[in-house]
């Protein structure tokens, strides 16, 4: 069997299809078969209160798409423009793989692989931003 599986902790929460899901109160496993499906964990998801630094709004305009509250077509623009942006400023080796990630599954419209290529850049934002702040 192919596909994404979860592994759920007891009242986690996931976000299908636009659909929120909680787990009840023992761990589990859901095995997600259906190709093209918008998953986010709620764990996961970036508040917009928290989308305040150039990588987390980029985060956060992908994380739209994937809970159905932003039209894949034009925010697929936007974010290609924004990737670009960023580009210009994380001209590391790493940096530009996952920019390059992101870019590619946001091309081929697998939405949740260009959040978690996105996602990874976060850290590296937090070290660069604490640089500069000292």
């Amino acid at each position: 069997m192919t596909g994404l599986v979860l592994k759920l902790g007891p009242r986690e929460r996931v976000l299908v299809n636009g659909a929120v899901i909680e787990n009840g109160d023992k761990r589990s496993r859901l095995s997600i078969v259906t190709p093209n499906v918008n998953i986010l964990r709620l764990r996961d998801a970036i508040h917009p209160d928290e989308a305040q630094t150039p990588v987390r709004r980029i985060c956060y305009t992908a994380q739209l798409i994937l809970t159905g509250d932003a039209d894949p077509d034009s925010t697929r623009r936007t974010l290609l423009r924004q990737i670009e942006e960023l580009s210009r400023a994380m001209v590391d080796i790493d940096s530009r793989t996952l920019l390059s990630q992101a870019t590619e599954a946001l091309l081929t419209e697998q939405y949740y692989k260009c959040l978690k290529a996105l996602r990874a850049l976060i850290p590296r934002e937090d070290r660069l931003l604490a640089v500069a702040r000292k």
